[in-house]
């Protein structure tokens, strides 16, 4: 199984996961270009993916989804909701409807060889999901934009061997940045994003001794700094109520304009 961010942050998101010959991208929000390069560096090509994972309809998970469709004609698995507002996206632009395939929160279903489930997220968008990918017994998740957790996100985390979670914001900076109040309330809110000390909890809930390891996903350009993310998750699950520390398994830092490490397992 592997895992690969080719961007990560507010300003565009798409991720690689998969194995062998079946490989699928979460989300397509930056360009067209940009996902090629990055999956060519890779060893891999657009034309090549098995299909399209679209998390929610915000236009860093989307920017670059109708230059995908139309140039590859690739499949688009999501949600009626996240479909419907995808097609009321005008900045995205035409994309025939015959290429969604819809699928519903908390559905498991197959594209291939790899077992795909959508975990509903709790943010502000039309019907949004996480995606958690499975294969000859090794998994991946990439879980983004959730403004907060449950119990029941927690087991569905627990037993995976590769994790993209959010690390968005510091809560002191975003506090007394220049955000105005209502984005940073919209932020901090349950249906917004997860700060790097929720981050860190929610990994201390979810670890084992099978987590091959863990990337840190979506980070603020303008209310957090990779380092920090980094040492503020490291503390949390040091400090935490969980057998482990902050150095028993690799973190990881998804880059925001370049291609990160690919994980494997």
């Amino acid at each position: 199984m592997e895992l690969c961010s080719i961007a990560s942050g507010s300003s565009g998101n798409c991720i690689m996961a998969g194995e062998n010959d079946c490989h699928l991208l979460v989300d397509a929000g930056i360009s067209g270009k940009r996902i090629e390069q990055g999956l060519n560096s890779l060893g891999h090509k657009t034309s090549e993916m098995a299909g399209v994972l679209v998390t929610h309809e915000h236009i860093d998970h989307i920017s670059g989804l109708g230059v995908v469709a139309r140039r590859y004609g690739l499949p688009i698995y999501t949600t009626e909701g996240t479909k419907q507002a995808v097609l009321h996206t005008p900045s995205v632009g035409k994309i025939e409807e015959s290429l969604f395939r819809v699928i519903a929160p908390n559905e498991k279903f197959s594209i291939g060889n790899l077992e795909v489930e959508a975990v509903k997220t709790s943010h502000d968008a039309a019907e949004s999901v996480a995606f958690i990918i499975k294969s000859n017994g090794r998994s991946a998740g990439v879980i983004t934009d959730l403004g907060t957790y449950d119990e029941g996100i927690v087991e569905k985390l627990k037993h995976l061997n590769l994790l993209l979670l959010e690390a968005n914001h510091d809560v002191n900076m975003l506090l007394t940045g220049s955000y105005p109040y209502f984005l940073k309330q919209r932020i901090l809110g349950k249906q917004g994003h997860l700060s790097n000390e929720l981050c860190g909890q929610l990994l201390c809930s979810v670890l084992h001794d099978k987590t091959g390891a863990v990337m840190l996903g979506h980070l603020s350009k303008e209310n957090n700094f990779p380092e920090l993310a980094y040492e503020t998750v490291r503390l949390e699950i040091t400090m935490g109520d969980c057998p482990y520390t902050g150095n028993d398994f690799p973190i990881y830092i998804a880059e925001r304009d370049c291609v990160s490490r690919l994980l494997s397992v």
